[in-house]
């Protein structure tokens, strides 16, 4: 049997350590905070990240990460995407050589511009790695509702197994070889939720949302074809598809920072009243960044990051968009 560690106890690292538990498959789970690990051996509930869910009563969670990697087939690495490195790296005698790491953080490293599977690389090196990403809120996967996502790596292999493994009759998995597409989708996608947000947020109706998806998606695409991706991933799971759950649903979190910021709230004071992480604030600045070495142009995320960091009300922001200089749709 399969045995699998999950690294990161937040929304998403426990629903999927829920899904294979209720497989049969043995799983332990390292949680950051012990009272988050103590209740969710007690009560088998995530109070702080996942409330509401009742989890599979033979999950093992954990304070020590060694314990939970060691003699692993699987590792999910699912810590918010800043602190995978300080995570992994300790681990790296403790990982099995021949274990399979499976990527779920949805970010860029900053300072680095480094992808979850060049940190994988770096921390555990010679580990066969996947990229699991697409429309997918933990809390609808832990309620069992129906959703699709793809698994990405350079090792058809991996990305079968990961697809095996994941698999049920309400978690559809897809494979690709397509590592750098699908991680930047999957982390530029956040940026363009905050942007949705922001027009929630004033009360703009379905035309500024339209427009805000179908740029936002030309951004992604822009920049990933110029980094090496292959363009046909933006129009599937990990890009259309997140963007249009990110931008739309209720549950983004990314989304809620940016109707927090559109009625006038700070990033501070939404970062202090919520636990969880926003990748978006991260890597609306990273995209900036790998934008200007690839020589493209992403206006969505250069407003929201100025929104984000320099103050500018969303709506001067959404109005400048709209009066930049005329152009062509295409960007070929």
């Amino acid at each position: 049997m399969t045995a699998v560690g999950v690294l990161g106890a937040g929304s998403w690292g426990t629903a999927l350590a829920d899904l294979l538990a209720g497989k049969g498959i043995d799983v332990m789970l390292w949680c950051y905070e012990p009272d988050v690990a103590e209740a969710i051996n007690r009560d088998h509930r995530n109070p702080v990240y996942l409330p509401g869910a009742e989890l599979s009563h033979s999950i093992t969670a954990t304070p020590d990460a060694v314990r939970t990697v060691q003699g692993r087939d699987v590792v999910i690495s699912a810590s918010p995407s800043q602190m995978v490195r300080g995570v992994l790296s300790p681990l790296a005698g403790a990982v099995k050589a021949d274990a399979v790491v499976v990527g779920v953080s949805k970010g860029i490293e900053n300072g680095t511009l480094k992808t979850m599977s060049e940190v994988c690389a770096e921390t555990l090196p010679g580990r066969p790695y996947v990229i699991m990403s697409g429309p997918s809120f933990a809390e609808e996967v832990a309620q069992h509702q129906p959703t699709a996502v793809v698994a990405a790596s350079r090792s058809p292999s991996a990305a079968e197994q990961a697809q095996q493994l994941f698999s049920t009759s309400t978690f559809r998995v897809y494979t690709s070889g397509d590592v750098t597409g699908t991680e930047l989708a999957g982390s530029f996608k956040n940026v363009i939720a905050i942007a949705a947000g922001m027009c929630d947020g004033l009360g703009l109706g379905n035309n500024p949302r339209a427009a805000l998806i179908t740029r936002g998606l030309a951004e992604m695409t822009r920049l990933g074809v110029a980094l090496g991706a292959d363009p046909r991933t933006f129009s599937g799971l990990a890009g259309v598809g997140d963007l249009v759950l990110t931008t739309c649903g209720a549950l983004s979190r990314n989304r809620a920072l940016g109707v927090a910021l559109a009625r006038g709230e700070t990033l501070e004071h939404f970062t202090a009243r919520h636990r969880a992480v926003v990748e978006g604030v991260y890597t609306a600045r990273v995209a900036l960044e790998l934008a200007d070495r690839a020589g493209v142009e992403m206006p969505i995320a250069a407003k929201v990051a100025e929104c984000l960091f320099e103050a500018k009300p969303p709506g001067l922001a959404i109005m400048e968009l709209m009066e930049r200089t005329p152009k062509p749709e295409q960007w070929t």
